[in-house]
């Protein structure tokens, strides 16, 4: 596809997320997901004035990002940076991201919550713009409740507990990097920071460290990525979901909740919530919610098909809410 051909899909796309754009532009927001709106290798997030342009594609249009970036600076005159991630590029540069023009963002807003960002610290864009309903919801039934939240990454979802009152978040992480950018975000909403809540160590013998020292929780948060294998365990989504809720589950208080996400893509809705049936059949798991994806972070304009079918939930990011009895 030429520029040409993708202009007015830029454009149906600006139009409906018109909205949704602050005035202070502090917020982020994802200005276009190809994948369902028509150009499959392309998506393209906004983060406070910067404009990150996801590459998917085996050779990478330099010409077309190039009328791409022109095209969005004049409509969105605000922009002040922009990064290219290529998602296929031959170096880790490449992936992470490189810087377009300006000087990129370091924080934006959500729910009237600071958050800290590195755009080009990882593949990733250092805060995941599907799970933006979940820390709204952190944030609404967190206050005096004792929150952990494993494979933290850098930190959001403990950050907007922290930001709903809760009365002690504990992040757990294997990168120091990414929860040192946890502790930015602490910083910006002038939240007390206590290194002992920052824990860098795997999974699993983290887990099993709050087990032998009894450490229990109002709310533990397991987000976990679709595959992982250290010498301290393995993570499969895919295959042990089961297994994986099940570390989590002694630690999680009588009346707690449990919230798990699972976002691979090609884990169907009906498998997932096949998943949480069988967690829940002895009954001391019970389902509360399905928290959403933000509708533009899908995109209005359903021109594409999703790999699997998502539903019950709207999006191959599926997040679940669950409350906890214990004997």
């Amino acid at each position: 596809m030429d520029f040409d051909s993708l202009k007015p899909l830029l454009a149906q796309a600006l139009a409906s997320r018109l909205r949704i754009i602050d005035s202070d532009h502090q917020t982020s927001f994802r200005l276009f997901n190809g994948f369902y709106e028509g150009y499959p290798s392309l998506a393209l997030d906004v983060y406070a004035t910067t404009l990150l342009i996801h590459d998917y594609s085996d050779e990478p249009n330099q010409e077309l990002i190039h009328q791409l970036v022109d095209y969005l600076s004049n409509t969105l005159v605000w922009l002040r940076a922009g990064i290219l991630k290529t998602r296929n590029g031959k170096t880790q540069e490449n992936k992470r991201g490189q810087i377009l023009f300006g000087e990129p963002d370091k924080k934006i807003k959500e729910h009237h919550v600071w958050y800290a960002i590195d755009l080009t610290m990882n593949r990733d864009a250092s805060f995941y713009l599907d799970t933006s309903n979940l820390r709204k919801w952190l944030i609404e039934n967190s206050k005096d409740k004792t929150v952990l939240n494993t494979f933290a990454y850098t930190g959001s979802l403990g950050v907007a507990a922290m930001a709903g009152g809760a009365s002690k978040v504990v992040q757990t992480d294997r990168n120091k990097n990414f929860l040192s950018l946890a502790k930015d975000s602490y910083s910006l909403n002038h939240f007390p920071i206590q290194k002992q809540n920052f824990i860098a160590q795997d999974f699993f013998p983290a887990i099993s460290r709050f087990k032998t020292g009894r450490q229990t929780f109002d709310c533990v948060i397991i987000d976990p990525p679709i595959f992982s294998s250290t010498s301290k365990g393995k993570v499969d989504l895919e295959h042990e979901s089961v297994r994986l809720i099940n570390k989590v589950r002694p630690l999680i208080n009588d009346g707690g909740y449990l919230i798990s996400i699972n976002n691979g893509v090609y884990i169907s809705g009906k498998e997932y919530m096949q998943v949480l049936e069988t967690i829940c059949k002895d009954g001391y798991l019970s389902i509360r919610e399905l928290i959403p994806v933000p509708e533009d972070f899908i995109g209005y304009q359903k021109i594409g098909n999703p790999i699997t079918d998502s539903s019950p939930f709207n999006h191959s990011t599926k997040i679940a809410i669950l409350d906890v009895k214990r004997k």
